[in-house]
């Protein structure tokens, strides 16, 4: 669902700015920083903040990656994850060494949990969120030739594939279950090409959580 939107900027929008500059990250972190960037350059009046702590209910503190709060005072939860397959090269002059990830069954978990605490925290507050993974490992976005058995089958998030409900990870794995309010397609948009080689495109996807 590329149509989320930040009040007064599509993600589409920022993405593609972004893109323009910056092809490739480092690392998550920079993602993170980049994008935050790129929201505050299109929002130059919005509050941009990276690493927002927020008390839960239990006593824990966890972490929004991102929170963009407009001058109208409508406040934006963005989860970043960025998973990357090995990759190195040269883009801008600047030299790139992507790391292989290789656990792509967590990155799918990780991802839907991303969406549950965005989800969890609509309810809460009434802030609007939104859950962006960007990648260059085709086999997170390629709909799967034939039947999928592995434990991560409800979490698949390949183009056009639908996420709602209960998703159970595997027979017996409570802890990994999932519960989704909402019901999310997934669709994915190309980001960059770097080189035609592997790992050298850069696909993204974006689910858009509502109180």
């Amino acid at each position: 669902m590329t149509g989320a939107s930040v009040p007064g900027v599509t993600i589409h929008e920022a993405m593609g700015a972004l893109a323009a500059q910056r092809p490739v990250f480092h690392s998550e972190a920079d993602f993170q920083f980049a994008l935050a960037t790129a929201l505050q350059n299109a929002l130059p009046n919005a509050a941009v903040r990276l690493e927002v702590p927020r008390r839960l209910d239990t006593g824990r503190t966890e972490y929004l990656d991102l929170q963009c709060t407009t001058a109208d005072g409508v406040t934006t939860a963005i989860e970043l994850k960025y998973f990357t397959r090995a990759w190195s090269g040269t883009v801008n002059q600047e030299e790139y060494q992507l790391r292989a990830h290789a656990a792509r069954d967590l990155a799918r978990l990780h991802y839907v949990h991303d969406v549950v605490r965005l989800e969890r925290l609509a309810d809460s507050t009434g802030a609007r969120g939104i859950a962006v993974m960007l990648t260059n490992e085709p086999a997170l976005w390629t709909p799967p030739t034939k039947p999928v058995t592995t434990r991560d089958a409800a979490f698949r998030l390949h183009d056009g594939v639908t996420l709602t409900g209960v998703l159970d990870w595997g027979p017996g794995f409570r802890p990994n279950r999932r519960e989704l309010r909402g019901t999310y397609g997934v669709r994915w948009s190309d980001y960059s090409a770097i080189d035609d080689g592997p790992g050298g495109a850069l696909r993204w996807t974006a689910l858009e959580v509502t109180p």
